[in-house]
């Protein structure tokens, strides 16, 4: 098949880390290299954001990133690119009708399910749509502080019933579409996957102090994700040092001002000591980071999947996790890691002790959430699954593919 995945904001090709690139970015990228190596054509459409861009970027075999022109050739915030997304329509039609026209497009977020839909109405091409994040939630949850558009979630809620078919990635998404009113028979559960090649027990990790057990977080620097909690829950997790992955690179974390927040925060914990801020990583080295680790710990207010729960996971490193979104799905509570309550370091910190204090515990949660992350999560997979709805809403003729166990 040839398959379009549009994705306007989160380029395969970003470096990670930033106000805007995350989990998204990663999702496409390996989604998109996992159809590749199944023998499909694969296009990623994503909004040019620098002049010195090429329009097409080649992603190894039968895969290439397209930059479509629909706004300014400069990056901007996701939340100010709605008014272009009507551009990016046109642009993405005139490529369907006359240089490569898709047996299906997978829109990845809510604008880009907007343009896909215009598009693929436009050239008959199949719209699946995928969120990733529902506007519902992130306003449920930051309330005055949510700077989307402000008819994302009307515009969320029609592209459920207009698009062929739903992704959703996890049941408590599901959930949040129906009260929407996103008809349950247009959804498919398809979860995130992980790239089991790359994330794996064994290799290099990144040097530490053995005496030190070692907690490990990854997530942009924005209070949503928790970060606050687990320098409060750290007092109380004895000798356990605390390594922060993500926000600016670590030469200039000086000038973030909720990375100075964090330090004071550990300062005021009696914790400084303990707390590093590691900046944003270069994508390959994140493995050697993870296995450094004696456990992950995701404590988000709310998490639409969480990829980096199971890039640990698929590590060998034990999780400890809010118990919301995806985390739900992804993490067995007991068997691969612990779920505990959002936004409470009491809890907390009861969970960092007992698992870091706890050889056998943790050791045993290792394997499990290794063997959860290579046979539930691994991206051909993953790709299969998706696969075959791409088929089913194009009318194209496949091989049955194997359950995703979420």
């Amino acid at each position: 098949m040839r398959v379009a995945l549009i994705s306007e904001h989160a380029s395969p090709l970003a470096a990670l880390g930033g106000v805007d690139a995350g989990g998204q970015n990663t999702h496409v990228a390996e989604l998109a290299g996992a159809l590749a190596a199944a023998g499909h054509e694969v296009r990623v459409y994503t909004r040019r954001d620098c002049p010195d861009l090429p329009t097409v970027v080649p992603m190894g075999d039968r895969a290439e990133v397209v930059h479509v022109p629909a706004g300014p050739a400069a990056a901007l915030p996701k939340d100010e690119l709605l008014p272009h997304m009507g551009r990016f329509a046109e642009w993405l039609a005139d490529d369907w009708r006359d240089e490569w026209r898709p047996d299906v497009a997978h829109a990845h977020f809510w604008m880009s399910g907007l343009a896909a839909v215009t598009a693929g109405r436009r050239t008959d091409v199949p719209v699946v749509q995928t969120y990733h994040a529902l506007g519902s939630v992130k306003r449920r949850h930051q309330g005055s502080a949510d700077t989307s558009p402000p008819r994302r979630v009307a515009y969320e809620r029609e592209l459920g019933r207009v698009a062929d078919r739903v992704i959703v990635q996890c049941q408590d998404e599901v959930n949040e579409l129906v009260r929407l009113g996103v008809p349950r028979n247009r959804m498919s559960l398809v979860p995130s996957g992980v790239n089991v090649e790359r994330f794996r027990p064994d290799g290099p990790a990144v040097p530490r102090d053995r005496g030190r057990p070692r907690i490990l977080t990854v997530a942009r620097l924005v209070e949503r994700k928790g970060v606050e909690d687990l320098i409060r829950a750290l007092p109380s997790v004895p000798r356990a040092e605390l390594v922060v992955v993500g926000g600016p690179p670590e030469g200039e974390l000086a000038g973030d001002p909720y990375a100075r927040r964090l330090h004071q925060l550990a300062e005021s914990c009696g914790v400084a000591g303990r707390v590093r801020l590691a900046g944003a990583v270069p994508a390959h080295e994140m493995p050697q980071w993870y296995r450094s680790a004696d456990l992950l710990a995701a404590t988000p207010w709310y998490e639409p999947f969480g990829l980096t729960v199971l890039e640990a996971m698929a590590c060998g490193v034990p999780v400890v996790a809010s118990a919301v979104g995806g985390l739900v799905d992804t993490v067995v509570d007991g068997v691969t890691g612990d779920l505990v309550p959002a936004r409470d370091p009491v809890l907390l910190a009861a969970a960092l002790r007992r698992l870091v204090l706890g050889d056998v515990r943790r050791f045993s949660y290792a394997a499990a959430a290794v063997d959860r992350a290579t046979h539930s999560y691994a991206w051909p997979r993953v790709a299969a699954r998706l696969a075959a709805v791409y088929a089913s809403v194009a009318g194209v003729a496949t091989e049955p593919t194997p359950e995703v166990v979420a």
